[in-house]
């Protein structure tokens, strides 16, 4: 990296503005297909096959979008990302103008819109470590993080609030937010980076990225501790369930319900940008995956919506903590070369496995029930935990981030 990179606070927070709005889309998107979806089909099932219908493009396509990522630009992968996910947008404006009696068209288009969700993640999430020095990676992440969290809070409460004048409103916006994202990235600066010349295939490439992230313990560890958190305990798929069956509250109660994990990650978020961690970073990593497990299954058993709402808020702080501490030990272990790759990995493993949650949520609440399939996901979490500590035990010792950190 030269010295002379001239890294500017607008950059960071032009990142920080596209990401922000983009991910409002995807949550405002999010309660609207899924209230849809639900209403048509009513079955957990349904829901669990909008997660499959995105995973599977993800899963498919996220490695080879690392190394494209690797080798052109990120800023034109991401436009070219965010104008599909736009599109797919107006598709689900013109189905919801249609108004099918199947969900199956909706799946279809949920499919284009995971194949640009590969290529959004990859592109975006390397893209920040070009924005700020090395040395203040771990705020900018939390800052990034905090405004990515607001959205979350935002987005599905403005979903039920927009669904219940009508999805033109809904998808509309989406649209808007979308166009935007995919403008706003032509006009970053930052740090560039220049891929090196390679007689390489592209199985070659992707592999070595593979490669990367086996061979160190640390990035290994944090990546499938993710992997099966989010995937045992995928609660949120369950919401509308929850929020028409369980605790009746409609479509404007299922918005405060998706943003109550939201809220709780963004006064995490703030409180890290302002004190961030120091020491111990792996143990408290661990802690807070636990916290996370215990929290789906105080959901999961709660008939009382106040006490659902606190759980999930518990819930996103949790993730918070953990989210933070494995992004920046990734960034920080990971060489620009290899930036893209291991951003499709990390984001196969934990991006994709969202998807893959909402899935296996919806299937085994189709086979055990709503409840005891929440239960059982949180049981999964605290047991994974203990399983992770003593496979990965380099992960556990991990004291600061300066531990894992590449010279520059």
């Amino acid at each position: 990296m030269s010295d002379t990179t001239v890294y500017r606070d607008r950059d960071l927070y032009s990142f920080v503005g596209l990401r922000f709005i983009s991910t409002l889309a995807i949550q405002v998107q999010s309660v609207a297909i899924g209230w849809q979806v639900y209403d048509m089909e009513r079955t957990p099932l349904a829901l669990g096959l909008v997660g499959l219908c995105q995973f599977a493009p993800m899963f498919l396509l996220t490695l080879p979008a690392g190394d494209i990522t690797d080798r052109f630009s990120q800023r034109r992968i991401y436009n070219a990302a965010a104008m599909v996910q736009a599109v797919c947008s107006a598709l689900f404006l013109a189905l919801s103008l249609y108004r099918p009696h199947s969900a199956w068209m909706f799946y279809c288009v949920l499919v284009l819109f995971g194949a640009a969700r590969a290529f959004a993640g990859t592109s975006s999430s390397s893209l920040l470590a070009f924005l700020v020095p090395p040395q203040n990676l771990p705020r900018a992440m939390a800052f990034s993080s905090s405004f990515f969290t607001a959205a979350t809070i935002s987005g599905p409460a403005l979903g039920g609030f927009l669904y219940a004048l009508g999805p033109v409103s809904v998808y509309s916006l989406c649209i808007t937010c979308f166009i935007g994202a995919a403008l706003a990235v032509t006009q970053l600066g930052g740090r560039r980076y220049t891929p090196a010349q390679t007689d390489a295939t592209r199985v070659e490439r992707v592999a070595e990225g593979v490669r990367f992230v086996r061979s160190r313990p640390v990035v290994l560890g944090a990546i499938s501790l993710d992997l099966f958190a989010v995937l045992l305990g995928g609660a949120t798929a369950l919401l509308p369930v929850y929020a028409r069956d369980i605790l009746h509250v409609g479509p404007m109660g299922l918005g405060f319900l998706r943003s109550a994990p939201a809220a709780g990650a963004f006064s995490m978020a703030f409180f890290l940008t302002h004190w961030p961690l120091k020491t111990r970073v792996g143990a408290k990593m661990f802690a807070a995956v636990e916290v996370f497990g215990i929290a789906t299954i105080v959901f999961g058993v709660s008939t009382w919506f106040p006490v659902s709402l606190l759980a999930l808020f518990v819930l996103g702080a949790s993730d918070m903590v953990s989210v933070n501490i494995r992004s920046s030990l990734i960034a920080l272990s990971t060489p620009d070369s290899m930036r893209g790759r291991v951003s499709s990995v990390s984001m196969l493993f934990i991006g994709a496995s969202n998807e893959l949650g909402e899935f296996e949520s919806g299937f085994t609440a189709a086979l055990m029930g709503t409840v005891p399939a929440v239960v059982a996901g949180g049981i999964g979490t605290l047991l994974v935990v203990g399983l992770w500590m003593k496979l990965f035990p380099p992960l556990t010792r991990v004291n600061k981030f300066t531990d894992v950190a590449l010279p520059v």
